[in-house]
């Protein structure tokens, strides 16, 4: 594969120039050493592709997390003029409003250190993970489940599975007005209605970490936190409904993009466009999904919560398990951004990145809007994680949005490879991590070294302007699929 030509902006950011279909250039937010390492990665040439969208405007952009997706790159950004442009499930992917949920605690680490191992117990009996996990709530029956699509995290706080200032600190409150229950298919429902409160498998997670570094000592105090605190990084998504929607929505794309007369160099790049029958039609059940996943991160956080309580024996009072922002990296949503000196409203495509509104934005709560927007971004199981917050760079570079984690540099099958013959619990718990998985093979996909440093990443983008460290988190305790 011949490699993609790029031209350096700056120290951070390169640009592949219009050629061929391209509507608009490709940007890459990247160190001289990570645009080096790609320099003949196939996600390049994602980013070139997604550039050939109707209507996007501005730039196909990628994060320093960047590695090839289906269709979009994972770590691609596309602004989309919902008069004239189209909507592809390939930018939002298939586990819709896949996103990660960051708990403060009242607890230090100094308290629960020599008390790792019973917390990993109690939260890995307590929520069902790995592929298909079932259990965790009863199964609903569909007329249930169609609520709960429409509702989304609120449909938790009303069976008292959340309280009102957990909405508050949920991106859209926990709910896309723009849902359309019908939109989702049986076949979807019947998936979904047995995994709420699961974490599911691959790179989901949940993980009791350590406040080990503030950049940010202002905004970590404004967010209550501080060293050596606990918190709790809690990483799913949309599970089997969001997967079978994303397949069925495919498949009618690809179906009817002759009838638009809309031709993409990718067939991944299925799209329609966002006024027509088919895309009304996924923006709905897309929405949907999305309701069911923060629904679902939300009864994740009720139930870790019961667990740690009984584990530790502690009333919630103590444990003081409070929510401090959740945020969404797989999803297409209508905000208002500034293009060439004019507001309009655009339909933002993010698939792994993660949005990161300026303070002051209207769309954050009150308790954070001079803050601005957190950011979560988890790396891999053996290193750390970052609490971001969200610049005035990202407003006017990169539609609000910045990077959503490390970013694999292994394929699963390569890291596999690579861990046959080792003891990588042993090597965990060498590293003071204690890791409870369903099955082996999924400790191996996610091996640290899968992954690249996610210091590297969310320091680019500091680099840059668009998203600044507050705090790392330091793992002592995950639960994987």
């Amino acid at each position: 594969m011949a490699a993609i030509a790029t031209l350096k902006v700056h120290d951070y950011l390169w640009e592949i120039p219009r050629s061929g279909m391209m509507r608009v250039p490709g940007r890459i937010y990247a160190s001289e050493q990570m645009m080096a390492e790609m320099r003949n990665d196939p996600a390049l040439i994602q980013v070139a592709n997604v550039a050939c969208l109707p209507g996007i405007v501005g730039y196909s952009l990628a994060m320093p997390d960047i590695h090839m997706g289906y269709g979009f790159p994972i770590g691609g950004v596309a602004a989309v003029d919902p008069d004239n442009g189209v909507i592809s499930p390939g930018g939002v992917g298939y586990d819709i409003n896949c996103g990660v949920r960051l708990i403060r605690t009242k607890l230090s680490y100094d308290d629960v250190r020599d008390k790792a191992e019973r917390m990993a117990d109690a939260l890995f009996e307590a929520i069902p993970a790995g592929v298909g996990s079932k259990g965790a709530i009863p199964g609903l029956a569909i007329d249930d489940l169609r609520r709960l699509v429409a509702k989304g995290a609120r449909w938790a706080r009303d069976r008292g599975y959340a309280c009102e200032a957990d909405l508050e600190h949920t991106e859209e409150n926990g709910c896309l007005e723009m849902a359309d229950s019908s939109a989702i298919s049986d076949q979807a429902y019947q998936r979904g209605r047995v995994q709420l409160g699961t974490l599911g498998s691959g790179n989901h997670f949940l993980e009791c970490s350590r406040v080990d570094q503030i950049y940010d000592s202002a905004t970590a105090q404004a967010l209550g936190l501080e060293l050596g605190q606990v918190t709790i990084l809690i990483h799913s998504g949309s599970r089997g409904l969001g997967h079978q929607t994303c397949d069925d929505y495919l498949k009618t794309m690809g179906a009817a993009m002759g009838r638009y007369g809309i031709q993409l160099p990718d067939r991944q790049l299925a799209a329609v466009p966002i006024k027509s029958a088919e895309g009304r039609a996924y923006l709905g059940a897309m929405a949907a999904a999305a309701n069911f996943a923060w629904c679902n991160r939300q009864l994740i956080m009720h139930l870790a919560q019961r667990a740690l309580e009984a584990a530790l024996q502690l009333s919630p009072r103590e444990l003081g398990f409070s929510l401090i922002y959740d945020v969404c990296h797989n999803i297409a949503k209508f905000e208002q951004h500034e293009v060439n000196g004019e507001r309009r409203t655009l339909c933002v495509h993010r698939k792994g990145a993660t949005r990161a509104f300026a303070p002051g934005h209207p769309s954050l709560p009150a308790a954070l809007r001079n803050l601005g927007q957190p950011v979560l971004i988890p790396g891999d199981m053996g290193r750390y994680s970052f609490l971001l917050i969200g610049q005035e760079g990202a407003m006017k570079e990169t539609f609000g949005s910045t990077c959503h984690g490390a970013g694999r540099v292994m394929s699963r099958h390569q890291a596999q490879r690579t861990a046959r013959g080792r003891n990588l619990y042993a090597e965990m718990a060498a590293a003071g991590v204690v890791v409870r998985s369903r099955g082996r093979s999924t400790i191996a996909e996610e091996m640290p070294a899968a992954y690249k440093d996610v210091a590297d990443v969310v320091g680019v983008m500091e680099a840059a302007g668009v998203s600044r460290r507050v705090a790392r988190l330091k793992p002592f305790a995950v639960v994987k699929g």
